[in-house]
């Protein structure tokens, strides 16, 4: 079977995003791109800052209640029915939840073709970006760097931190083309 899910886990700032839109260049086929960016920004207002939805401390941690989980089950489960129904998508996550965090998506995207792939950065490098960018509390790259990928079973890892995006997309690309 081919593959039909790219999922892309890494730390804040860790070129996730730059790597997705290189693989759209590069793939011979369309594929859509989703992310949990944008996810987090299509929750209601209610849901941010608040315990039951996702809240981000001023130190660059982030926790998500039960209403985030349901909200984040029903986005997977919808994911998954796009792909079942012939779209191929590319995501890009940030395993916060570690290997639970695989696990719901290995759940919602049962029987179908995934690619597992982990992009890595040193924490100081995607500190510094997430600085430059201005739209990041600081300290989410550096607190999530490494506790990201903890438990995390990978087909591929690509590393940010001297590599740039479209070789790293590149290197994705060889391997779906197998």
């Amino acid at each position: 079977m081919a593959t039909q899910v790219i999922i892309l886990n890494g730390g804040s700032s860790s070129g996730k995003s730059a790597i997705v839109r290189c693989l759209q260049a590069v793939l011979p086929e369309p594929w859509l791109a989703f992310g949990c960016d944008s996810f987090v920004d299509a929750l209601p207002a209610k849901m941010q800052e608040s315990d039951d939805g996702i809240v981000f401390a001023a130190d660059g941690e982030v926790s998500v209640g039960a209403d985030f989980r349901a909200m984040e089950a029903a986005w997977m489960e919808g994911v998954a029915a796009m792909v079942r129904a012939g779209a191929r998508v590319v995501i890009d996550d940030v395993f916060l939840g570690t290997a639970a965090s695989q696990e719901r998506w290995r759940k919602a995207l049962y029987g179908l073709d995934v690619l597992w792939v982990g992009v890595r950065c040193d924490s100081t490098v995607a500190a510094g970006r997430e600085g430059a960018r201005g739209d990041r509390i600081r300290g989410m790259a550096a607190s999530q760097a490494d506790v990201v990928h903890e438990g995390v079973t990978y087909d591929l890892e690509v590393d940010t931190t001297h590599t740039e995006s479209l070789t790293c997309a590149r290197t994705i690309a060889a391997q779906v083309s197998r």
